[in-house]
């Protein structure tokens, strides 16, 4: 266990009121909104160059998302651990953490950065079916990746920044860095004369500049920078489960749409917005779990078990009145908000049937998003990854698979994601009361 270093423990950890809550999750929102909202910026650019820049951006920022789903299992992993030492009164440790993510992290964007030089051809000709989409794409991902570096250390650094509290920070990083590529992309495309590769330029311009304003954060704390194996190890532990965790996650929303694809264009359009609203909904959500990552690992880091709970509780308080507040406002524009979308009355029609199962769904999926984020702070990734996976297997992939077979529509494809967050919430909640995540010191 970590000793204490004088002048730097923080307080003992008392009930967090809610401006605490809104303090971490606020700056947490905003940086997890950053990318999205770039990615639209870049998409509008690049559209007006015509269909087929438009595709290619598509197919190479979907392979690019492979590497921020990467960045994000390490930022989860690191903020639990960087948040249990910094409980405990060590924040050098807190920060050593984020030195050893950060060679983690340094060296999967490398090697992604690397392999996408050699098999951005082959892999974007196996997604889209267009030879010249797939040359656009391969030559766009080809320059993209090169940010990847970057990318993943800025993913080391909010997970260790998370920990010590410090939000301010990578506000400033994330977002400044966004902005300035938001800025020249559009001035790199056009009147520079690049098309689509000024906005591959324009992306690694703004993943190398956060990254290295991290890694300068890093080197101005003064702390060791040698790599340490042993801690390096159980940080791939942790992003092992992490990983098997997402895999069911990404396994069950691939087989919710390729089932509503097989019910016609319709389907599958209704899909896409019910879906895409309830991951707009999860982000947000996301921001009050990364909140309780921070304020559960430090209790715990610091002996304090009656605050962990006590986070806990008020954490999840907040993420149902979260999802309430998302249903609230999903249910009350059921009538409208397809529209805004598409003018398609079949549509329409066919987002009527997802309606009453997404608004439902909002409240119980806010408690569950507080409960990954308190037992993703506790460290209990373990438990977690089982969890997700017996709800995956066990209720989420037979349910649509039997809607298909059955042709339930997409009624039957929303029961199986009804199932999937009902049994995470169950599980979730069997393992909050069961007190066996209540594991204190800074190191589980």
């Amino acid at each position: 266990m970590s000793t204490a270093t004088p002048g730097t423990s923080p307080p003992r950890t008392a009930p967090p009121s809610a401006r605490r809550i809104t303090a971490l999750a606020l700056p947490a929102l905003v940086v997890l909104a950053a990318e999205p909202l770039y990615v639209l910026v870049d998409t509008a650019v690049v559209g007006h160059l015509g269909r087929v820049p438009l595709a290619a951006v598509a197919v190479g920022g979907t392979i690019m998302s492979f590497a921020v789903w990467l960045g994000t299992v390490l930022a989860y992993g690191t903020t639990g651990r960087s948040a249990r030492r910094y409980g405990a009164g060590d924040r050098t440790a807190a920060v050593a953490e984020g030195v050893q993510a950060s060679w983690l992290a340094g060296s999967a964007g490398v090697l992604f950065a690397v392999a996408a030089q050699f098999l951005a051809g082959p892999v974007a000709r196996g997604l889209a079916d267009d030879a010249q989409v797939a040359d656009a794409a391969a030559g766009w991902l080809r320059i993209a990746a090169l940010g990847a570096p970057g990318l993943m250390l800025a993913a080391a650094g909010n997970g260790w920044m998370r920990g010590v509290q410090d939000t301010r920070r990578p506000l400033i990083y994330v977002l400044g860095a966004n902005v300035l590529s938001a800025v020249m992309c559009p001035v790199l495309v056009y009147p520079a004369g690049l098309g689509l590769e000024g906005s591959a330029i324009a992306n690694v311009i703004a993943q190398t500049l956060s990254g290295g304003l991290f890694a300068a954060a890093l080197l101005r704390a003064g702390v060791p920078l040698r790599p340490h194996l042993p801690v390096m190890g159980r940080q791939l532990v942790l992003g092992r489960d992490l990983l098997l965790r997402g895999v069911a996650f990404q396994a069950c929303f691939l087989s919710a749409t390729a089932v509503a694809a097989r019910f016609g264009v319709a389907a599958v359009g209704a899909h896409q917005i019910a879906l895409q609203l309830w991951f707009f909904a999860a982000l947000t959500l996301d921001a009050v779990a990364i909140a309780a990552q921070s304020l559960v690992g430090a209790a715990l880091g610091g002996h304090d078990p009656d605050g962990a709970r006590a986070v806990a509780r008020r954490i999840t308080l907040a993420g149902a009145v979260g999802g309430l507040g998302f249903a609230a406002v999903v249910g009350a524009g059921a009538p409208w908000i397809p529209g805004w979308f598409t003018p398609d009355a079949a549509v329409h029609a066919e987002a009527a049937v997802v309606w009453p199962w997404f608004v439902a769904l909002l409240p119980f999926a806010g408690v569950v998003y507080a409960l990954d984020g308190v037992f993703l702070g506790a460290g209990d990734v373990r438990y977690l990854r089982t969890a997700t996976l017996a709800a995956a297997l066990g209720g989420f992939l037979p349910l649509i698979w039997i809607a298909y077979a059955f042709d339930l529509g997409l009624g039957g494809v929303w029961a199986g994601l009804a199932a999937f967050i009902g049994l995470r919430l169950a599980t979730l909640l069997a393992r909050w009361r069961s007190g066996r995540w209540v594991v204190v010191g800074a190191e589980r």
